[in-house]
């Protein structure tokens, strides 16, 4: 390998979607990255077809990230710890998941200000409420798509505990409020520099 050969890394893209590069985020674009997609629902074309509770079809330490938006609050409560512990254990000794989420403090908080039903910000998938973030996208479940259910929920705290009792050894969550979302990332071994969680 010469010096300006790029080195190849993976990100398994957990809950993908339909293929649209734009998905990706943007820290994986650079020609380094090889993306593979794994989603539960067949239809959307996937490299694996799979659960994010059981990533049996992906080798123990073999991807150097994870990249997940907006699939972990589909899983009901009790499967959560399942789902980030497989996360972690398909991490390379220094790879990372990337996860956002809706944050329900935000959420909440528009929620006591009787704006249940007001579109707070317009996503690809059209205008989002938030009874879209408490409970799934509305549109895309009355057209039949189940998955788009959402059966539990976050906060700060509670991402970063559960990611941290699934045996990352540094996570850091922070809230990213234009769009009410929550952004984590768990790092296998903690960078360097990073304080490690008490």
């Amino acid at each position: 390998m010469t010096l300006d050969t790029p080195v190849s890394r993976t990100v398994l893209h957990v809950g993908c979607g339909v293929h649209k590069p734009e998905k990706l985020h943007s820290l994986f674009h650079s020609g380094e990255w090889r993306e593979v997609r794994l989603d539960i629902d067949p239809a959307v074309r996937p490299d694996i077809v799979a659960s994010i509770t059981d990533l049996s079809m992906v080798a123990d330490g073999s991807v150097d990230a994870i990249w997940s938006s907006h699939n972990v609050e589909h899983l009901h409560a009790h499967q959560v710890p399942v789902a980030l512990t497989e996360f972690r254990r398909v991490l390379k000794p220094d790879g990372f998941a990337l996860i956002t989420l809706p944050d329900l403090q935000a959420v909440a908080a528009l929620v006591v200000e009787d704006k249940l039903d007001d579109a707070v910000y317009v996503s690809a998938a059209g205008p989002i409420a938030p009874l879209d973030m408490l409970f799934g996208l509305r549109s895309a479940i009355a057209n039949g798509n189940e998955y788009m259910a959402h059966r539990t929920g976050f906060t700060a705290q509670t991402l970063g505990k559960a990611l941290l009792a699934a045996g990352f050894a540094a996570v850091k969550v922070t809230k990213d409020k234009p769009s009410f979302n929550l952004w984590a990332i768990a790092y296998v071994t903690p960078p360097a520099g990073a304080a490690k969680p008490s």
